[in-house]
Order: C-alpha cells, then sequence, then structure tokens
C-alpha cells in the first residue's frame, strides 16, 4: 500500500488508464475523500478506498484501476443527507444513483 504521507490534498487522482477520477479532499480513516466541486463528482463526496491507489507520482494519485472502475466502486456520500443515511461504500452497480 501507499505511504500515506504521500496523499494531500488537492492532488488530482487519475485511473491507471489516465483518465481524470477526481481531487483529494481529504484523507478519512482508509479512504480518501474526494472534492464535491471537481467536475467529475457530480456535486458529491467520494471516497476510495486506499487499497486502490497504486501510486503516487509527480504529485499525482494514480489508481490500480481504471477510471470507468474507480468510478464503478467509488463510496457515495449524499449531499444534505441525514446522519446514517449515506453508504460509504456506494450504491450497487446498475441500482439508482444515491443522492437527495
Amino acid at each position: 500500500m501507499v505511504e500515506r504521507e504521500s496523499i494531500r490534498e488537492h492532488q488530482e487522482v487519475k485511473g491507471s488508464d489516465g483518465g481524470h477520477v477526481g481531487t483529494v479532499d481529504h484523507l478519512d480513516g482508509d479512504r480518501i475523500k474526494l472534492t464535491r466541486t471537481d467536475p467529475a463528482a457530480g456535486g458529491e463526496h467520494h471516497f476510495l478506498h486506499l487499497d486502490s491507489v497504486g501510486r503516487v507520482q509527480n504529485g499525482v494519485v494514480i489508481l490500480n484501476r481504471t477510471t470507468v472502475q474507480a468510478r464503478d466502486e467509488w463510496g457515495v456520500e449524499a449531499v444534505g443527507a441525514a446522519p446514517g443515511e449515506d453508504s460509504e461504500h456506494g450504491a450497487e452497480p446498475g441500482s439508482p444513483a444515491v443522492g437527495p
């Protein structure tokens, strides 16, 4: 696993295929919380487990999965959700989007 200290706020996160996944907001336990203001975020915070990080290179977090795989797997925190209503792991693939 990558050193936690090498992951910092505002770093770009890319898939192993070079596609943009998001921007680091901060570390939240064993997860990276992505900013909800990133154009790829759709106004929601998304989470990636640290196990999905392959390396940090030139200030960019590069995942060990493609951009599409990362977006399929990321957890979602619904905007405006009451405590306990957000999902740590996100919706199952193919299920309706999580949101208000």
